[in-house]
């Protein structure tokens, strides 16, 4: 299943279940803005989703409805994972899945941070 970017928010995504605590995760890093975690099928020897707080569908949603201090600190809590768990001198890669043709699986924006040993070619097929 893909994401349409165009509809509502899902308060009942599985993002939105972790944010309020009704799912567990393996949390690596918290503050008022963003919630990181490891994925539980890493694609990566490190693969954490940094998600906003707020009920944002997608990178357009967030961009246009967020506050300033939201989008400072959501991009600011993804460079903090990254040099929390070592990756910025070796390198590392950020992906946002968005919309149907982007691949997005749940309807609540998050980032995926890869890192942790090469990672190969960027698109595959």
């Amino acid at each position: 299943m893909t994401v349409d970017p165009a509809k509502p928010y899902d308060p009942d995504n599985i993002f939105a279940k972790i944010l309020r605590g009704e799912i567990p995760c393996n949390t690596v890093y918290e503050d008022e803005h963003a919630l990181a975690f490891h994925d539980i099928n890493p694609q990566a020897p490190v693969h954490i989703l940094v998600v906003p707080k707020g009920a944002y569908v997608s990178w357009d949603d967030f961009s246009a409805s967020a506050s300033e201090a939201e989008i400072a600190g959501f991009v600011r809590a993804v460079g903090h994972v990254a040099r929390e768990q070592g990756l910025v001198v070796r390198g590392y890669r950020l992906l946002g899945n968005i919309g149907r043709n982007g691949g997005q699986e749940v309807p609540h924006l998050h980032i995926h941070l890869f890192g942790g040993g090469p990672l190969g070619p960027m698109l595959a097929g």
